[in-house]
């Protein structure tokens, strides 16, 4: 099969795409496209805080895909994802990430999703010291949705997600923070 990557290549140009990458995140290739990324962030001439921003937010949106296919057992195929990172015509940063979850997780993240986007800026900030000073059960393995908190914190537009349902029981989780 012959893929038309001029096509390909016309499509990024014109949505703007600067980083794309689909399939299994192992955590040596989440670094290494992390290292990729501030790369190219220094070639875009980045101010330094966009730059920690839009590297915060890829690594927090990998890891977090990650950790919850460890957490289900799953393997590096069923880990699979897929990132992108584009800039908008205002200049800002979109970092967009996708992957597989089981449906009534992916209802409960939509949920907590959108209750985000619907707070403001002194909303999300009372958020994230609340969700602080919350006790964590033991053996959590979870930072309690502060990352995802904090992501809104920072997001300089409302975060979005879709959830995509498909034919297993499990659905396509996808989200976008703008920076």
């Amino acid at each position: 099969m012959l893929i038309d990557l001029f096509s390909l290549q016309q499509t990024y140009n014109q949505q703007r795409i600067m980083l794309c990458f689909n399939g299994p995140l192992t955590k040596s290739l989440i670094e290494e496209i992390g290292n990729a990324l501030r790369n190219y962030m220094k070639l875009e001439n980045a101010t330094p805080s966009s730059s920690m921003d839009v590297f915060g937010a890829y690594i927090e949106m990998t890891q977090n895909i990650r950790h919850y296919a460890a957490r289900k057992g799953w393997s590096d195929n069923e880990a699979s994802a897929t990132v992108v990172i584009a800039r908008d015509t205002e200049g800002r940063y979109a970092v967009m990430a996708g992957n597989i979850i089981d449906r009534a997780d992916g209802a409960d993240l939509t949920a907590c999703v959108q209750q985000l986007a619907a707070l403001d800026k002194a909303e999300l900030k009372a958020r994230y010291k609340e969700q602080l000073r919350k006790p964590r059960g033991e053996g959590s393995t979870s930072g309690a949705g502060l990352g995802l908190i904090d992501l809104a914190r920072k997001a300089s537009e409302p975060l979005a997600c879709s959830l995509q349902m498909l034919e297993d029981g499990r659905a396509f989780f996808s989200i976008r923070v703008v920076m």
